[in-house]
Formats: C-alpha cells, structure tokens, sequence
C-alpha cells in the first residue's frame, strides 16, 4: 500500500513539474539555427474561435482547448528566410517580389506545396517538427490571450496595422511592410492582422461547423482550397480581423499570401 501511494506521489510530482516546465517556457523566444526564423512560445490554453456576430464564415462560435503548449514564427516568413532554403537547394527560387524589396520583407508568390518544402527543409536541418498551424491554433496565437476583434481592441485604429484604411502610410492599400514594423501582440508575434495573407494546414470549409474542439485541422485528401488567415495590405479592415478566414486554391501563387510556421514543443 505504502508503495503505491509512493508511485502516485512521484507520478503527481512529475506532472506537475512538467506542467511548470511548460508555464516557464511560454513567452520564450528562440531560433533553432542562425538562419532560422525566431519562435515563440503559445501557451496551451482555451479560447472562442469565430465570431457569433461576424460574417456566416466565422460562424459558430466554437470553444477550442489546445492542450499543449506550440511554437510559431514572430513574423511571417521573410525573403531572408526562403533564400536560406533556396541556397540548401531546399526550396525553389521565386522569380518575383511584386517590385516591394526582399530582405526582411514577408516571401509571397509561393504555392502551398512550396510552402510545405521550406517548412520541410526547417525539420531536416533543425530535426524538430515544423508544420503549418491549423486555423485554430493562428487564431488563439492572433488573439494574444484577448477576446477583441484585434489583440488591441475592437476597432482598428490608425497605424496599428497594415490594411486599406489602417493608416500605415506609404504601406495600406499599396504593398507590404516590412517584417516587425508594427508592434507584436502579448504572445510577441508581429503582423497578425494585415500585411499578407498566411496559409493554414486547414482545408477551407465554409464555416466552422464540425470544427475540432482540440484545435486540429480540418484536412482531406486532396483538398485544393486552403484556409487562409490576417488580412492583407490590399483589404479593408474587416478582413484583418483575428475571427476572419478566406481561402486560396493551394496550386495557385498570390503576392497577397505568404507564411508563418508552426513548431511542435518537445
């Protein structure tokens, strides 16, 4: 008797230390190499994915409890970023940046199937596991922990993000900005509303009916409509909204549509 209580004692303990490891490593930036893109740390948690009042695509509201804690990019994938890759002979080269500039600017005109090769070559060199985050996940990432149609609050304000009316300048409704030119949400990701659009591991589905409670994608075999999350330069307000959803098909390239990874915790 005395030896089973002993064993439940070191199995509590464990899970608790285990459970504080994973509260310690919320908020925690990292890159896994010098090329890599910086991570950082979502905590496991619960939120209300769509908008009960928003457009019939965000709708129902769905209670969504991602149990463990992931990783996901700071920023969108930039051209710096893909060149890495390129230069691996990991990724295919990409003849045009819409005439904006590279550097630190998010890549864009890549197919989903590109797409999932950069995130490919990232597990090959770094041996962790990256992916694409569903839409439940970029979502909770995007909200920041707040319940507002932005992670500031419900109205968008001037020059907070990059969107037609945003009031970002040389940027809204022309192009793109550069990578961290706004300020980054509480989970410290930058760019979550506006800018480009990010592909998702989701197949599109026209609402959130039988959306997964657990946070996963909602994916089939050979689905060619991709959900697509933030907005973009090109597009009202509305559209950068955190519950807002849109899809592309996944063989066609858009300079309106980039990415940002997701990494699995250890």
């Amino acid at each position: 008797m005395q030896m089973r209580i002993s064993v439940l004692l070191a199995v509590v303990l464990f899970c608790l230390a285990a459970g504080s490891a994973q509260a310690q490593d919320a908020g925690k930036f990292f890159p896994d190499c010098p090329k890599c893109p910086e991570m950082a740390v979502i905590p496991a948690g619960e939120f209300i994915m769509g908008d009960k009042a928003g457009r019939p695509t965000e709708k129902p509201t769905v209670r969504v409890k991602l149990a463990r804690p992931f990783a996901l990019s700071r920023t969108e994938i930039t051209w710096n970023h893909w060149q890495a890759c390129v230069a691996a002979k990991g990724c295919d080269a990409i003849a045009s940046d819409h005439g904006w500039g590279r550097g630190k600017r998010p890549v864009i005109n890549m197919t989903f199937a590109q797409a999932e090769a950069y995130i490919a070559w990232l597990s090959r060199i770094t041996g962790k596991i990256y992916r694409m985050p569903s839409e439940a996940e970029w979502e909770y990432a995007a909200r920041g922990g707040t319940r507002t149609h932005y992670w500031w609050g419900d109205e968008v304000g001037q020059g907070l993000a990059n969107c037609r009316e945003c009031g970002a300048g040389e940027f809204s409704g022309h192009k793109s900005a550069p990578t961290r030119t706004f300020k980054p949400n509480p989970f410290g990701l930058y760019e979550m509303h506006g800018n480009i659009w990010e592909w998702t591991a989701d197949c599109w589905h026209p609402n959130h009916e039988g959306a997964d409670p657990t946070g996963k994608p909602r994916v089939t075999e050979k689905c060619l409509l991709k959900t697509i999350r933030s907005g973009s330069w090109y597009y009202f307000s509305p559209v950068s909204k955190a519950a807002s959803r849109a899809k592309n098909d996944a063989r066609m390239k858009s300079y309106n549509i980039g990415i940002r990874v997701a990494r699995e915790m250890d």
